[in-house]
């Protein structure tokens, strides 16, 4: 199997600059989902490409402003990042767009929230989520798009746990409306399913993992792999927890994956001391470690 990095194959955004926006509102949408609205500030200068589209998330730490930040994200500027005191630094996390609104010049952006492990503080992200106002600054950075199919692709396969639901989301509305296909998204609690935008030939399940114990992304890789492996020519994108993508590759290459198929794969996601937060899917880079993956396959009819 032929295997890139997803950074020769996303769609970078024609003009990647430091944006400065302002929170709108928060709503506590399900008992695992903060979802944060966005708007003001230099939003007229956000270009919505749809799909899985990402962005850097500068968030201000508690009871600072916002210092000078770097207007594209290079190994040295964020050295130079780095050297901000820690009292004055931003967290930095990688997001994905859940929503745009053209006509309120808003985005939204979904936090996970998962069950702290006991003594555990919040990471700043998601204190951040449950916390904010209406009024208060981040910054953000757009990333552009990972979800790169090839251009005659009519079936797509997704899977993906919580953590990559708001892609999942904007992929499926993002889809021609003439796209078949599937998508399996696991979900820690059966409200915390969500009404998608989808093709009506794209058949959505969720899958309800119910045990706040079990290790997000083991209950739909195990749905994922009792559906057959498809015959024709099929797009599959696999989004969540590092295991998730591994083991469905693995699965996918034991149920007779061509070797011709291509691959690229991604790791990216939150900082080490985010340990209920799950980010959404980013290229590698700066603040990123090895618990977040997005893997991508192509393949024809063996």
């Amino acid at each position: 199997m032929a295997r890139t990095n997803i950074r020769a194959t996303r769609i970078k955004p024609q003009v990647s600059e430091l944006l400065t926006l302002r929170v709108r509102r928060t709503e506590r949408i399900s008992p695992h989902f903060i979802r944060v609205t966005l708007g003001e500030g230099d939003i007229g200068r956000f270009t919505p490409m749809g799909y899985d589209q990402w962005f850097r998330l500068f968030i201000p730490a508690p009871g600072k402003p916002l210092p000078r930040l770097p207007d594209r994200l290079t190994m040295l500027s964020y050295a130079k990042y780095l050297t901000i005191s820690k009292e004055d630094r931003p967290a930095l996390r990688n997001y994905t767009v859940r929503a745009y609104r053209s006509a309120e010049q808003e985005i939204d952006v979904d936090f996970v929230v998962h069950e702290p492990k006991p003594g555990a503080a919040p990471g700043p992200a998601i204190a951040w989520a449950g916390a904010c106002r209406a009024g208060d600054q981040v910054a953000i950075l757009d990333e552009g798009v990972s979800f790169n199919p090839p251009a005659d692709t009519e079936h797509v396969l997704l899977v993906a746990d919580e953590s990559a639901l708001p892609a999942v989301a904007g992929i499926l509305a993002s889809l021609p409306d003439d796209t078949t296909g599937r998508a399996l998204v696991e979900v820690p609690s059966a409200e915390d399913v969500q009404d998608l935008r989808v093709p009506s030939a794209v058949e959505v399940t969720w899958v309800v993992r119910g045990d706040p114990h079990a290790v997000p992304g083991r209950a739909v890789l195990a749905a994922a792999e009792r559906i057959p492996p498809p015959d024709g020519p099929v797009f599959g994108w696999v989004a969540g927890e590092q295991a998730l993508p591994t083991a469905m590759r693995r699965h996918w290459i034991t149920s007779g994956l061509p070797k011709s198929a291509s691959c690229s794969a991604a790791t990216g996601g939150q900082s080490a001391d985010d340990d209920d937060l799950r980010s959404c899917p980013a290229a590698p880079g700066p603040a990123a470690d090895l618990r977040w993956s997005v893997l991508q396959v192509a393949w024809c009819a063996a």
